[in-house]
């Protein structure tokens, strides 16, 4: 197609992402697209089409161009539906089958993907990826908090442990797990798929070989082992999920990963009921069934993960070649990557200390420290505090179940919300509340001797509270970093600080406090209300710190108009970083 043969339309890109068309004659102008060259069709040959068919004689042709004295895309439409579109640079020319539909068209590039093929992708990150790294993290909960169901199976009358023993025993796990917080940075220097493997076959295979506990002494070594192969997965995931995502899609996608602990917790006690109840007459004590029966399972799935999980997005074996690449195309930015860096397997060492010298960095953490003493503390304990109630053992296990199945759905509603919005600051605010006001009418309750509904009700807010307000922490501390390096040590430093929450929170029940522990509710309550101070302090930090970027970025603006910076130098200057509220 020649550029006699139509009327063109010229398609002006602004820089603030809208379009403007002008004509020249009667044609009306298409809407603003994204173009796929053919260079990305598995068929690059067909540089000639059938003659006589308008569906393929649709050109494009790169042209120069001089529009306002200036270099600028333009885009030419004829009645016939051909397109050209003429750029700065060298004549080329590029004949397609079809047009790929297409949307948000930016001033820095022709996106090579469609909306349709982005969302499908998505879809298939969220069914294949993120569930099964849900699941995982479900195995591990399972594996971690269920001694609190085999201390009311019979754990603590066989091995005859004490109070303070049995206290030493969910000590020693967090211990270690709070000393090996560092290995989230493993991600960046170990491919995932082994990685994420020998963690999963670890932890399954020690939890299994608790079953055979016979003393204290052997039995806290194996939870302390324990706490070290968890520490090397779960704290690290959603930062391995940063590489898949982009930044608004985190949270969401954190809340399926982070939901799977109060449905590893509702879980457990359905299942503990169960096996508690097939063992109580058997060869095996039901405790040591119930070590046995949860944890083996996870060496089962590790052998799967080693082929499954994906160590980059061009790396996804449920993926197509084209796939592959729109997957790693999409997350591409003005500043680099958005989800994935550009940079090579490894750590910025000069980016791990600024991490480490960032105040925004230890709001976070002191947020998820606060949050971490109610969430360690409440699934442990839980089938204990419903036993003191009056329950019987088996009741107890039956209803710790709901409160976190409830927890389960307002955890991935909010996480929706918060993407849907971008906004961080309140969903933690209102959860944390929530969380302070069931811990508090738990408290209250006791103190006041109201009935057992009372404090069974405050069981739920409590838990819904917790779970959705670490949720969005997580994810607001990834949001916050702009490399991969930062947003590895970011998230360490997250939970080396935060993990010591649980030394705190697995000491607040002691046997002298039952049956209504109005102490440790209280102390809870008190933390979460910390958590909701926090939020608003650090989203106040990060206002004025956009503030300062907003004018940094229009004294820029004002050199470029008084002729201080070369013309071109808007095309070139990266993508200012905002910090998420």
């Amino acid at each position: 197609m020649s550029t006699a043969q139509a009327d063109s339309v010229h398609l002006g890109y602004e820089r603030d992402h809208s379009s403007q068309y002008t004509g020249a004659s009667n044609s009306t102008s298409p809407p603003s697209a994204r173009f796929t060259p053919e260079s990305d069709s598995d068929d690059e040959s067909n540089s000639e089409a059938p003659a006589g068919n308008n569906k393929f004689e649709q050109t494009f042709q790169l042209k120069r161009s001089n529009w306002s004295q200036e270099k600028k895309p333009c885009l030419a439409s004829s009645s016939q539906g051909d397109y050209e579109i003429a750029l700065a640079g060298p004549e080329k020319h590029y004949r397609s089958r079809d047009v790929r539909r297409a949307s948000d068209s930016t001033d820095h590039s022709f996106k090579l993907y469609t909306s349709d093929e982005e969302r499908a992708i998505v879809r298939k990150f969220d069914r294949r990826l993120v569930l099964f790294m849900a699941l995982l993290y479900m195995l591990s909960f399972l594996d971690r908090s269920n001694i609190g169901n085999a201390r009311i199976a019979g754990l603590t009358r066989d091995l005859r442990l004490s109070s303070s023993q049995y206290e030493w025993l969910l000590t020693a796990f967090y211990i270690t797990y709070i000393l090996f917080e560092w290995m989230t940075l493993l991600y960046r220097l170990v491919p995932p798929h082994i990685y994420i493997s020998l963690c999963v076959a670890s932890w399954g295979l020690i939890a299994s070989l608790q079953c055979v506990s016979s003393s204290f002494v052997f039995l806290v070594i194996l939870r302390a082992l324990l706490g070290i192969s968890e520490a090397a997965f779960g704290p690290g995931v959603p930062f391995y999920l940063s590489f898949f995502y982009k930044r608004e899609e985190l949270a969401l996608r954190t809340g399926l990963f982070i939901s799977a602990a109060p449905l590893a917790t509702s879980f457990a006690s359905s299942l503990a009921w169960v096996i508690t109840k097939l063992g109580e007459h058997g060869p095996i004590a039901p405790w040591r069934l119930l070590f046995l029966v949860e944890g083996f399972p996870s060496v089962l799935i590790a052998v799967f993960a080693w082929i499954y999980i994906p160590d980059s997005p061009g790396k996804a074996v449920y993926l197509n070649r084209r796939e592959r690449k729109v997957a790693k195309l999409r997350l591409r930015k003005g500043y680099g990557m958005e989800g994935q860096s550009t940079e090579k397997r490894g750590l910025k060492w000069r980016e791990i200390a600024q991490t480490l010298l960032d105040p925004k960095c230890y709001f976070t953490a002191m947020m998820f420290f606060s949050c971490n003493v109610a969430f360690s503390s409440l699934p442990v304990f839980l089938p204990t505090i419903m036993n003191e109630m009056g329950y019987t053992p088996l009741a107890s296990q039956a209803l710790c179940a709901p409160p976190y199945l409830v927890a389960f759905f307002v955890v991935l509603f909010t996480a929706y919300l918060s993407d849907r919005y971008r906004n961080r600051s309140a969903f933690v605010c209102l959860h944390a509340g929530l969380g302070a006001v069931g811990y508090s009418l738990i408290a209250v309750a006791g103190w006041r001797r109201w009935g057992i509904g009372w404090r069974y009700a405050g069981i739920y807010l409590a838990a819904s509270g917790f779970f959705s307000a670490i949720t969005i922490i997580i994810t607001w501390t990834i949001n916050n970093q702009e490399s991969d390096s930062k947003k590895g040590t970011g998230v360490a430093l997250l939970n080396v600080i935060g993990q010591l929450g649980p030394l705190v929170g697995t000491r607040l029940y002691p046997d002298t406090d039952k049956p209504y522990y109005v102490k440790g509710m209280s102390i809870c309550a008190a933390f979460m209300f910390l958590v909701f101070a926090l939020s608003l302090g650090l989203r106040h930090v990060l206002v004025r710190a956009n503030g300062r970027s907003d004018v940094a970025c229009l004294k820029v603006h004002d050199d470029d108009d008084q002729g201080l910076i070369g013309g071109d130098s808007e095309k070139h200057r990266p993508e200012r970083f905002r910090f998420m509220l």
